[in-house]
């Protein structure tokens, strides 16, 4: 198998002993992208531009702040992120500083507010529904997560790619423990966008083979795992179930810092 540069990281992660390939990815991609922020791109406007409208969630924040590596330059991304929020923030809030909530009638309530917006029909929701949306779209915003999208957006395209076109790609991906339930529903929505309908059946087939016999493989490592702390089971061998528990919440939810 001829490799290309961008086959090359995807080729690398399904080379490993793992449960699962994505998250090597995407915990690699993360790490390039926590210290890309707190270094090269404080020197870059169209970066400054996208960290000041989107800021970062609580996790990236958390893992920016915690390398305890260059925080005057996460504070100054974070102080011109704050300032540009707080100058949309003082817009919308504008007409409720004035006393006015938006409201027809004396029925307002935040309640019905929250409900209106949780809907499909937002029309004429007023100036505290306009306020509300630009905090809940600011708590959804995320300049790492939106490149992390985009990139294994970009690696899923590789894998099904390499799963067409290569035999021995092939024959790698059947031999792995299957994925996270994350990257597994990642996977199964890309099949749509970028396998034919013969390919996708196909696909389908061994993905969910090699899923539910390694979901039913962890179980049992995870089940030997609490058996042990009863004393009947001193003496007997761990086998693979020491990790089993992280292992596990990894397959549920992707991967975690978990120490």
């Amino acid at each position: 198998m001829k490799e290309k540069i961008y086959t090359i990281p995807v080729n690398e992660a399904f080379s490993e002993d793992c449960e699962c390939p994505l998250c090597l990815l995407e915990s690699k991609l993360e790490r390039e992208y926590i210290d890309y922020y707190l270094g090269p791109s404080l020197m870059e406007p169209d970066c400054r531009i996208d960290t000041n409208k989107k800021g970062f969630c609580r996790r990236h924040y958390e893992l920016l702040y915690n390398r305890q590596e260059n925080r005057l330059g996460l504070g100054l991304i974070t102080d011109t992120h704050i300032r540009e929020q707080l100058g949309k923030i003082k817009d919308a809030a504008k007409p409720l500083l004035q006393g006015s909530d938006g409201a027809k009638g004396s029925g307002f309530s935040w309640g019905s507010l929250t409900a209106k917006l949780g809907s499909k029909t937002q029309a004429d929701s007023g100036p505290a529904a306009n306020l509300l949306k630009l905090l809940l779209e600011l708590e959804k915003s995320c300049t790492i997560c939106g490149r992390l999208e985009y990139t294994m957006d970009r690696y899923l395209d590789v894998v099904m790619y390499l799963w067409s076109k290569e035999s021995e790609f092939r024959q790698t991906f059947s031999e792995k423990k299957g994925f996270c339930l994350v990257h597994l529903r990642m996977l199964i929505q890309a099949t749509e966008k970028y396998l034919s309908p013969s390919n996708r059946k196909e696909f389908l087939r061994v993905l969910m083979q090699q899923q539910l016999e390694h979901m039913d493989r962890i179980e049992q490592e995870l089940e030997w795992f609490t058996k042990k702390f009863d004393y009947r089971y001193n003496d007997a061998p761990w086998g693979n179930s020491k990790d089993a528990l992280p292992r596990s919440i990894q397959k549920l939810k992707g991967y975690c810092d978990l120490k």
